[in-house]
């Protein structure tokens, strides 16, 4: 993935995106940068298309999608309720998508999403708290809102690590 503009100035563009037109310039700027790669269809892709094909390789898979493919609007969203931080809880300070305020994610802002989850995993906060509190980026289980509580405590989760 492209390392070197995954950065921490990048993960800011993303989290005040809604808040100013500069945030916004950058963060479009970096999404369409090309990569230099060439995918399958001869087309040099550009770091949205990677961070996309990452976001599905991690979080994805067991819901479907393809080897190689990249995460949609339909994959993001069916996701998205399955991040934790550190551990499993739906308040601010455990559940991914409330800490960053992301009530809807549809075809608007599903890339928005996954590169704020792989932004914050390669500079954000997220990777200064797994690094020095030992926190962790949780998966768990599809489909968490309809759990019960028990159920919801006593889910198969996976610890995204990098």
């Amino acid at each position: 993935m492209a390392q070197r503009i995954i950065d921490k100035a990048f993960y800011d563009a993303i989290c005040h995106f809604e808040e100013s037109d500069e945030s916004k310039e950058y963060y479009y700027k970096i999404m369409n940068t090309k990569t230099g790669k060439v995918n399958s269809q001869g087309e040099e892709e550009t770091v949205r298309d990677q961070i996309l094909r990452v976001y599905a390789r991690l979080f994805c898979e067991d819901i479907g999608a393809e080897p190689d493919s990249k995460a949609g609007p339909d994959e993001v969203e069916a996701t998205a309720d399955r991040l934790y931080i550190g551990s499993v809880g739906y308040d601010p300070d455990h559940w991914y998508r409330m800490r960053y305020h992301f009530p809807v994610i549809d075809e608007d802002n599903y890339d928005r999403f996954a590169a704020l989850v792989i932004a914050d995993l390669n500079a954000g906060p997220l990777r200064e708290a797994i690094i020095k509190n030992g926190d962790m980026l949780v998966v768990g289980e599809v489909d968490p809102l309809h759990m019960t509580r028990e159920r919801r405590m006593n889910q198969k989760v996976t610890v995204i690590d990098f």
